[in-house]
């Protein structure tokens, strides 16, 4: 018997939650930052959520000059019960270009494998509920109706050399976090199969603070070690190194070709500090 609306909408927060404060731990995590009911023009009532995806400790060593001692990626986000438009248009402006556009199995696609759980991998999961499971390949051509996720990514990383490859990275790291929360949306089913709307916001409230404390608690600690870089967000451009400077911001010698191999220019950073 499929899912209700309803317990599409319970199984996504429930999720969220659990997922947001099992990966806050060691610099990284998930910080609730909004969360509430609005209503969208077009498409009427929604929760909407902004949320800051902390990815400091996997930045590699090459980046680590351009960025702060924090660095998060922001996410702000509609969800809507359900939403299983499957065109290119599904937020409603210009069409995303096919070749943009990425297709997450939650199946067979690969995951890092520091993330793989065997009771979290969907060719072996059963439930004991609903006895469903376990999912076979091509799952998605025999099964009515899915539950589709819409995410959006936009990366901007306006340093000369090191564009391409900051901008693929954080993409990366984006698809590898919501790869695992969707393979975990559908294993944990046992959890949170009959659940109410009610009992799953007093969880996600519960949840939402222990998270946020995690994630403030690791942070600050970061800051105490050491002279803390600035938080920074926004858009101006930063062209000089004494401009850099007093914003507390580490800069890079440029002069020395055999520690870098940038051009001998001004390093441009987009960023303001908070």
């Amino acid at each position: 018997m499929p899912l209700t609306v309803e317990e599409y909408k319970i199984g996504q927060l429930y999720m969220i939650s659990k997922h947001s404060c099992e990966e806050s731990d060691g610099g990284d995590g998930v910080e609730v930052v909004r969360n509430e009911q609005d209503t969208h023009p077009q498409h009427g009532v929604g929760q909407v959520t902004e949320k800051r995806i902390y990815l400091t400790s996997k930045l590699p060593i090459w980046i680590k000059t351009f960025v702060p001692q924090i660095f998060y990626v922001t996410e702000t986000a509609w969800n809507f019960y359900p939403y299983t438009i499957t065109e290119y248009s599904v937020f409603g402006d210009t069409p995303t270009p096919a070749d943009s556009v990425s297709f997450l199995d939650i199946l067979s696609d690969p995951i890092p494998e520091k993330n793989y759980k065997t009771s979290e991998d969907l060719s072996l999961w059963r439930s004991d509920k609903t006895s469903r499971g376990p999912l076979e390949r091509g799952w998605r051509d025999n099964h009515e109706p899915i539950m589709c996720s819409y995410k959006r990514v936009w990366c901007s990383f306006e340093v000369f050399g090191f564009q391409t490859r900051t901008e693929g990275f954080v993409h990366k790291n984006i698809k590898d976090i919501l790869l695992v929360a969707h393979r975990q949306a559908v294993a944990w089913l046992d959890e949170w199969h009959g659940l109410s709307l009610g009992e799953v916001r007093k969880y996600e409230k519960a949840m939402q603070e222990t998270t946020n404390s995690k994630v403030k608690s690791t942070q600050n600690n970061s800051e105490s070690h050491g002279a803390a870089r600035p938080v920074l967000h926004r858009s101006i451009s930063v062209t000089d190194q004494r401009s850099l400077e007093k914003m507390g911001v580490m800069t890079v010698d440029v002069t020395d070709a055999s520690t870098l191999a940038v051009p001998r220019t001004p390093v441009r950073l987009h960023s303001v500090p908070e």
